[in-house]
């Protein structure tokens, strides 16, 4: 199993430099973040630390400052443990680990052990794609969740009635994760697959795609997301701020995607788009 890194910041002033930083991080390899009350942690694998610049990351409206530490991976449920909050999405979902109590009134439950995956819910990116396929028709689609992390969209997906998911992550660990989420939610039918953008060359088309991760590949893989979403069919993006959606929509007009409607929460965003 990898070795990671956890990185222990701080930044003054917190907001909206966290959510910059978080971005920004993303772009360079950090898989997983989480906030407490004195910054946030970011987690990223040791071959990939070995290349990380911070003198590259320079700010005028904020500073942060950091600590690092070497974590092996039996370490990390006991992490999660400490500090993973249950996650409501309003009245339709919660998202909590297998040590929480459950929550009266709530239409949907996932139960996840996030480990070294990203997806738990508590970023607003997540929280936001929850809340919109609540907004879909999924019943009988074909869905596709692209970067699936914990597997979080997939199993919702399946739980909002769509007949056939597929999930699909470049991390070996997140991959296993997702299985291993995807069973204890009754839902091992989900198709749980490594890799990229390649890996989609087997398939035909879906009627959603489902792809939460950064602006920049969300730019690189709009023309295979168009190739393979089916005329009609939904695309929901997310993993960006508010002020990229003029950028990534421009790049979604180009492969006939039609932006219909966009949510914020945070600075964060997710674009609902069509195919055209």
């Amino acid at each position: 199993m990898p070795v990671y890194y956890e990185y222990s910041f701080k930044v003054n002033p917190p907001q909206p430099g966290t959510d910059i930083l978080i971005s920004d991080l993303g772009d360079l390899g950090f898989e997983t973040f989480s906030e407490d009350e004195h910054g946030f942690k970011a987690y990223i694998q040791e071959e990939i630390d070995s290349s990380i610049n911070f003198q590259e990351l320079n700010y005028n409206d904020f500073t942060f400052t950091f600590k690092k530490q070497r974590i092996e991976q039996t370490n990390w449920n006991a992490e999660w443990e400490k500090n993973f909050e249950p996650v409501l999405v309003e009245n339709l979902l919660l998202i909590r680990a297998p040590f929480h109590n459950p929550v009266e009134n709530v239409q949907h439950e996932i139960v996840i052990m996030p480990k070294m995956s990203f997806g738990t819910g508590h970023h607003d990116t997540t929280w936001l794609m929850c809340k919109q396929l609540f907004q879909l028709n999924l019943n009988k689609k074909t869905v596709l969740d692209m970067g699936c992390g914990t597997g979080v969209l997939a199993i919702l997906a399946k739980k909002l009635g769509a007949e056939k998911v597929v999930g699909i992550d470049i991390d070996e660990w997140s991959v296993e994760n997702s299985i291993e989420n995807c069973m204890n939610n009754n839902c091992s039918d989900i198709e749980i697959k490594l890799g990229g953008k390649k890996a989609l060359n087997t398939y035909k088309s879906f009627d959603v795609i489902l792809a939460n991760i950064n602006k920049n590949v969300l730019k690189d893989q709009m023309a295979v997301y168009a190739n393979l979403l089916a005329n009609g069919g939904n695309l929901l993006l997310s993993g960006f701020f508010n002020t990229d959606i003029a950028e990534l929509e421009k790049v979604a007009e180009n492969n006939s995607l039609k932006l219909t409607d966009s949510f914020i929460k945070n600075n964060w965003a997710v674009m609902k788009l069509v195919k055209d």
